[in-house]
């Protein structure tokens, strides 16, 4: 993306919002998670107010370890996300679409036939978020009894994303000629084989359906672990990352796009979006409040669960002293490396209790986290996207509805005034929104 002084938006959606305990809240509809109408008024009022895209994560499993936090956990009822954005697709006419789906429990060409079909469905607003399963409560639902190790999870991510774009390229553009007259369907000349052979993958292709109207759909991508980082500035075209920290958001833009150019990539052609969790009051007082009533919903085991989930399971916290200071270190995780680093740092930072991290794990997951009017979130988007620490930002409401329409109503208004925002689309598809390239066809460019 050409910076031309405005910032991307994006929204992360959770059926009631990110903070655990935001379920009970009654503005919450009880059964949103399985409403494609709750789904659809979310990415129409983000549509409303220019958003980019929505963006729905994925784990295929139920996160809990034992029932008395599955019974309180209101995460665990909800759709597949390409099959609710497919549906989406016809009731909203603009917003792009991100699908979280995971390269450790997929097969590249049921994958890449899905992908292709929900941009085809959507004109050309479709994006695929990568992630290499890092839920330790996956690999039981696929014969495994652990998740693979987590560099080998990226060695065969790696090799499944070359098998994806080389199958949204076994057809040509202009290949399906479609032609009655002379009963020609398709130009086989047009046509190719993958016939890939590979460590993970064994795949002939071509694939079943067209090439995707954007050629291939965005690649989004979120790790940023140090083999994350080397496979986002490899792929990805938008990168979904954590960074609660502006000197750490800083350097991680500065490296990430200096590895992207070092591999022969345009800087501009992957956008850093960190997560922003934003209370938004007219008085900061008012969006302290708003807070401290969503934190009353979270029972302490059930932060004690999502703390001990996002640390990676490498500590007992029922055994500690949770009023004594974090480490600085803790043993290396096999789950979600990167995000126990950012919460490590944002701990040391800070200066912060077991009993605070935990709190602030419950809250936000190591994202940034703003509580003030809106001219005060404002400041800090401005202030991170003028420092070249972000592109824009992943919008992550605490709790949806309310915690969007607050953001829409008063802080969009805000970062428009101080031209830092659209107030339309720019484009018909989501690359050109975004000001990503089309692809070419790998076939005909060796050609």
């Amino acid at each position: 993306m050409a910076r031309n002084g405005q910032m991307a938006l994006g929204l992360y959606v959770l059926q009631a919002g990110y903070i655990e305990g935001a379920w009970r809240d009654p503005s919450v509809p009880v059964t949103g998670g399985v409403e494609i109408d709750h789904y659809a008024h979310l990415a129409a009022l983000a549509e409303s107010a220019a958003f980019h895209f929505v963006f729905l994560p994925d784990s295929p499993s139920v996160v809990e370890r034992d029932n008395a936090n599955i019974a309180r956990a209101g995460r665990n009822d909800t759709f597949e996300p390409i099959t609710l954005l497919s549906a989406l697709s016809s009731k909203i006419k603009n917003i792009g679409f991100v699908a979280t789906a995971t390269t450790t429990y997929h097969q590249p060409y049921h994958l890449a036939r899905m992908i292709a079909s929900l941009d085809h469905l959507s004109h050309g607003r479709a994006a695929w978020n990568i992630v290499t399963s890092g839920n330790k409560f996956e690999g039981a639902n696929f014969g495994d009894e652990e998740i693979p190790e987590h560099d080998a999870r990226y060695e065969r991510a790696r090799e499944f994303v070359g098998v994806m774009k080389g199958l949204w390229d076994t057809w040509e553009d202009d290949a399906f000629v479609r032609d009655k007259q002379n009963g020609i369907f398709a130009d086989t000349r047009k046509l190719h084989f993958l016939n890939h052979r590979g460590t993970y993958f064994s795949v002939r292709g071509p694939l079943n359906i067209a090439r995707p109207p954007q050629g291939y759909p965005v690649l989004v991508q979120a790790g940023s672990s140090e083999a994350g980082v080397r496979f986002a500035a490899e792929f990805a075209e938008v990168v979904f990352t954590a960074q609660p920290l502006l000197e750490s958001g800083k350097q991680y833009y500065a490296d990430l796009k200096e590895k992207a150019r070092g591999l022969g990539r345009e800087g501009n052609q992957i956008l850093v979006m960190p997560g922003i969790v934003p209370i938004v009051g007219r008085t900061k007082q008012e969006a302290s409040d708003k807070l401290k009533k969503l934190q009353s919903y979270t029972d302490t085991d059930v932060m004690m669960e999502t703390a001990d989930r996002w640390l990676g399971f490498v500590t007992d916290l029922r055994a500690i002293n949770l009023d004594s200071l974090v480490p600085a270190t803790l043993p290396e995780t096999n789950f979600i490396q990167s995000r126990q680093k950012v919460l490590l740092e944002l701990a040391a930072r800070q200066g912060m209790t077991w009993r605070q991290l935990i709190r602030s794990i419950s809250d936000s997951r190591g994202h940034l986290m703003v509580v003030g009017t809106p001219d005060e979130i404002a400041d800090i988007m401005i202030n991170a996207f003028d420092q070249y620490a972000a592109d824009g930002f992943n919008l992550i409401p605490a709790i949806v509805t309310s915690g969007l329409k607050d953001f829409v109503e008063f802080v969009v208004p805000e970062l428009r005034r101080r031209g830092k925002f659209r107030s339309e689309s720019s484009g018909q598809t989501l690359r050109e929104n975004l000001g990503l390239k089309r692809p070419h066809n790998q076939f005909t460019r060796a050609a």
